[in-house]
């Protein structure tokens, strides 16, 4: 039996049209074995696609903790502006409001971000507590323009050789390092959660991430890394930093310092 081509869909949904010998259109239903390899097929397109989408969401969570760091800092320059000095950090992983009494030492002016205090966000994109930490000279009191700022924060060179990004092994007042250090612990391997609940770290070769943890005044900004064998290991922190010049200009520009 012959169809018109005119026929054809109304009377198959999966067939094949084709010219016979004779120039007469037919038509054949497609076999299970080439549905099969159209679903197999299709299968593979799906699952191909799961990487991606994964990559893209690990892409806006940094894209947002970045965003989020960013406005804390900025958060933290108005507050110096009213205040004339920073923060302390916050008073507990529960209590967002900064730290009653002065800070003692460097370990004391080292925790998370005082987030009811800035009005600022405390969580990066994977639900972790932003970190703080803050030179104990820009947090006790009023900051001048001979106040010496603590903080320093390194990289990594092609060799792995440790490089000062911002500060340096000696801060004085003509060779100041940086206020302040914000920074997120990243996506995997550490960190606090909004209850404050500490996440188990689950390595021993992330040695630059256990100095960001440890503190209190030298810190690391590298690129995203899961190789192990890198020297400082893997490494997905996030780290931002107040340079003294900026803060000094806001305040400056203000009237808050001469």
């Amino acid at each position: 039996m012959t169809l018109s081509l005119a026929e054809s869909p109304a009377r198959c949904l999966l067939c094949t049209t084709f010219r016979s010998p004779s120039g007469t259109f037919l038509q054949r239903g497609f076999t299970l074995v080439e549905i099969a390899i159209v679903m197999f097929i299709v299968a593979l397109l799906l699952s191909s696609m799961l990487l991606p989408l994964s990559a893209q969401q690990d892409i806006r969570q940094r894209q947002e903790t970045e965003k989020t760091l960013n406005d804390i800092r900025d958060a933290l320059i108005g507050f110096a502006i009213t205040n004339g000095r920073l923060p302390r950090p916050a008073a507990s992983a529960t209590n967002g409001s900064e730290a009653k009494d002065p800070c003692a030492d460097d370990a004391a002016c080292s925790g998370f971000i005082p987030w009811a205090t800035l009005g600022s966000a405390k969580l990066d994109g994977w639900g972790k507590l932003i970190r703080y930490s803050v030179t104990p000279a820009y947090a006790n009191g009023t900051v001048t323009l001979s106040t010496i700022a603590n903080r320093t924060v390194q990289t990594r060179d092609a060799a792995g050789t440790a490089a000062y990004l911002a500060g340096s092994a000696s801060c004085t007042t003509s060779n100041q390092c940086v206020p302040a250090v914000i920074f997120s612990q990243g996506k995997s391997r550490g960190g606090t959660t909004d209850t404050g609940a500490a996440l188990a770290d689950g390595s021993s070769t992330n040695s630059d991430e256990d100095i960001n943890n440890a503190g209190p005044v030298n810190y690391f900004s590298r690129t995203l890394s899961d190789n192990t064998a890198l020297p400082g290991g893997e490494f997905d922190d996030m780290v931002v930093w107040l340079s003294g010049n900026t803060l000094v200009n806001h305040m400056v520009s203000a009237g808050k310092l001469p």
